[in-house]
C-alpha cells in the first residue's frame, strides 16, 4: 500500500532532478510545490486560528462569568465560535497530512531504482542483469538491506555508462549537494572515524553531522515563531497550553532523532519545509493581521451598539415602570403560563374563603379590626408599628401622623410613660373577649375544612 502511494512521489522527486540536475535542489522544489499544494487548506487553517486568538478576551470574560460551571461555559465558547464562523477543529486534520507525505518521500527517497526510477524489482534479485552487472563490477556496500538500493543508485551513476543499456528507466542521479553526499547517514561519532588531516574526509562529515542540528533548531524556531504569530486560544486553557509546550520540545526532539537514523536527504527536505513554514507564517502573518484588525474594529462597534440598544431597552421600560405603563409578555413559555394560572385560581380561592370568613363573621356579630398600612399579609406590623404611608410625599405631618401610628398600635407606651401601667379588665369582658377569639378560631377551622372538601371532590370529578 505505501509503495503505491510513494511512487507519485517518487516520480515527482525524479522529474524535478531531471529537471534542474540537482538532488539537493530537486528535494527543494519537490518540498516548494508541497507548499503550494497545501497553501488553500493552510490558509483557512490559519485565518480560523487567528480568530480564535482574537476572540481570547471574550473567553477569559466566559471564563470568569461560568466558573465552575464547565458544561455551560462550553456551551457560551461554542455559541461564540459559531456567531464568528470559527472552528476549532479547521486547523487539526491539514497539520497531519505532511507527515504522510514525509513517510512516502522517505521510501522513495530509500529505494530510488524501484519507487523512483520504477525499475522492475526481478532485475535487482538474484540472477537479475543489474544485480549481476553490480557484482561483476565489484559493488560492495556496508549499508544494511534497507538502504541498499541508495549504495546502488549511486554506483550506478557513477558508472552510468555501463548500466544504460540494460534498462531505459535507470536514471543519472547526482547525490552531491554543497560537498554533501545526500544518500549518506549522519554519524553522531563521526569525529573518531573520520581523518582530521584530510578536509575531503572530515569536512563533509561534519556537514551530515549539522544536518539534524539544524533541522532540530529550524523545527524549533518555527513553532516559536508560529506561537508568537498567533497566540493559543484560550479556550483550551491550562492543557491547552501545557500540550504546546510539550510539542515545543518533542517535535524537534523526534527531528533530531530521525535525521540521525534516516539519510541526510530527508533531513534537507525537513530543514527546508521549517524554513517555507516561517516565510509562509510571516506572510500570513501579514496578510491577515489587517483582516483581523479590521473584523475586530467591526466587532467591537458591533458590541456597542448593542450595548447601546441595551441600556435604551432598560431605560425605556424603567420609564415605564414608573408611569405604570407596563404590560405583561405574552410571549412567554408554557410552564410560565400554567404556573401564573395557578397562582390566579389560588388567589380566587384564597378570595372565596376570606369572604365566607367575613360573612360568617357578620352572621356572628363579630367586628373585623382594620388592618393598619403597616400590616403585609398576616403580618400585622410588617413595616413597623409607627409606619405611615405618605410620610415622604407630605413630610410636614410626617412625624404627627407617625406619633398617630405608633399610639394606635397595639402594646405601645407613651415616651414619658416608662413604667409598665397595669389595667384591671372585669370579668365579663374577658369572658366575652375569650367567646370571641373561640368563635374565629372555629370558624376558620370550618373554612378550611371547607376548602378541603372541595378540593378533594373536585379531583375525583376530574378523575
Amino acid at each position: 500500500m505505501m509503495e503505491i502511494i510513494a511512487k507519485p512521489f517518487g516520480w515527482l522527486l525524479l522529474w524535478l532532478n531531471d529537471l534542474v540536475g540537482n538532488y539537493g535542489i530537486a528535494i527543494f522544489l519537490f518540498a516548494l510545490l508541497v507548499k503550494l499544494i497545501m497553501l488553500p487548506f493552510q490558509l483557512k487553517s490559519k485565518k480560523s486560528m487567528m480568530r480564535m486568538s482574537g476572540l481570547n478576551d471574550k473567553v477569559k470574560e466566559l471564563q470568569k462569568k461560568h466558573e465552575g460551571n464547565q458544561q455551560r461555559l462550553n456551551m457560551e465558547i461554542n455559541k461564540l465560535y459559531k456567531e464568528n464562523k470559527v472552528n476549532p477543529m479547521s486547523g487539526c486534520i491539514w497539520t497531519l497530512i505532511p507527515f504522510p507525505i514525509l513517510i512516502a518521500l522517505y521510501r522513495a527517497i530509500r529505494e530510488p531504482l524501484t519507487i523512483m526510477m520504477g525499475v522492475p524489482k526481478e532485475m535487482l534479485a538474484e540472477g537479475g542483469s543489474i544485480l549481476a552487472k553490480l557484482n561483476e563490477m565489484g559493488f560492495s556496500s556496508k549499508m544494511n538491506d534497507a538502504y541498499i538500493q541508495l549504495d546502488q543508485s549511486r554506483f550506478i551513476s557513477a558508472n552510468f555508462d555501463q548500466f544504460a543499456g540494460l534498462s531505459d528507466k535507470l536514471a543519472n542521479i547526482n547525490y552531491n549537494f554543497l560537498g554533501i553526499n545526500l544518500g549518506d547517514m549522519p554519524q553522531w561519532n563521526f569525529f573518531s572515524k573520520c581523518d582530521w588531516s584530510d578536509v575531503s574526509s572530515w569536512l563533509p562529515a561534519l556537514g551530515l553531522f549539522l544536518i539534524p542540528i539544524i533541522s532540530a533548531l529550524m523545527s524549533w524556531l518555527s513553532m516559536k515563531l508560529s506561537q508568537k504569530l498567533s497566540p493559543t486560544p484560550a479556550a483550551g486553557g491550562n492543557q491547552a497550553a501545557g500540550n504546546m509546550k510539550a510539542m515545543n520540545l518533542m517535535m524537534p526532539l523526534m527531528s533530531l532523532y530521525i535525521c540521525f537514523i534516516m539519510p541526510a536527504a530527508l533531513g534537507i527536505y525537513w530543514i527546508y519545509q521549517s524554513v517555507l513554514g516561517i516565510v509562509q507564517e510571516l506572510i500570513f502573518n501579514k496578510h491577515f493581521g489587517k483582516i483581523m484588525a479590521k473584523e475586530k474594529a467591526e466587532r467591537e462597534a458591533a458590541d456597542r451598539i448593542r450595548a447601546a440598544e441595551i441600556e435604551r431597552k432598560r431605560q425605556e421600560t424603567e420609564r415605564l415602570k414608573a408611569e405604570g405603563a407596563t404590560v405583561a409578555n405574552t410571549n412567554t413559555s408554557k410552564k410560565k403560563i400554567q404556573a401564573r394560572q395557578k397562582a390566579e385560581m389560588d388567589e380566587l380561592k384564597a378570595a372565596a374563603v376570606r369572604e365566607e370568613k367575613a360573612a360568617r363573621r357578620a352572621r356572628l356579630g363579630i367586628e373585623e379590626e382594620e388592618a393598619p398600612a403597616s400590616q403585609v399579609g398576616t403580618r400585622r406590623y410588617a413595616r413597623g408599628r409607627a409606619y405611615v404611608a405618605d410620610r415622604f410625599t407630605n413630610p410636614e405631618g410626617a412625624a404627627e401622623a407617625t406619633e398617630k401610628a405608633a399610639a394606635e398600635s397595639e402594646g405601645y407606651v407613651a415616651p414619658e410613660e416608662e413604667t409598665t401601667v397595669e389595667t384591671e379588665i372585669p370579668a365579663e369582658t374577658e369572658t366575652a373577649v375569650e367567646a370571641a377569639e373561640c368563635a374565629e378560631t372555629e370558624l376558620e377551622a370550618e373554612a378550611e375544612e371547607e376548602v378541603f372538601f372541595e378540593e378533594e371532590s373536585s379531583d375525583e370529578t376530574s378523575n
